[in-house]
């Protein structure tokens, strides 16, 4: 998957990189794909947790070398 964007949150400790995903979102428009990169192990549960509950979708996750990539499309 090619994303429109990427946010690399490696190295940064919940909640930073979901913070940065939020802030980073707003200036998406809708129907956008970003990829997070996060090796935090608490993004496992943090980001499915924040796209359920802001209604973005989690397309899918990758994961290599201890780093996950995480794609989500903006809604509305």
């Amino acid at each position: 998957m090619t994303p429109d964007h990427t946010l690399d949150a490696r190295g940064l400790l919940c909640p930073l990189p979901v913070l940065k995903l939020r802030k980073r979102l707003k200036s998406l428009g809708a129907g956008e794909v970003i990829a997070l990169q996060a090796d935090d192990p608490a993004a496992i549960v943090d980001v499915p947790h924040f796209c359920a509950e802001s209604g973005h979708a989690l397309l899918s996750t990758e994961d290599s070398g201890g780093v996950q990539t995480y794609f989500i499309r903006k809604t509305g």
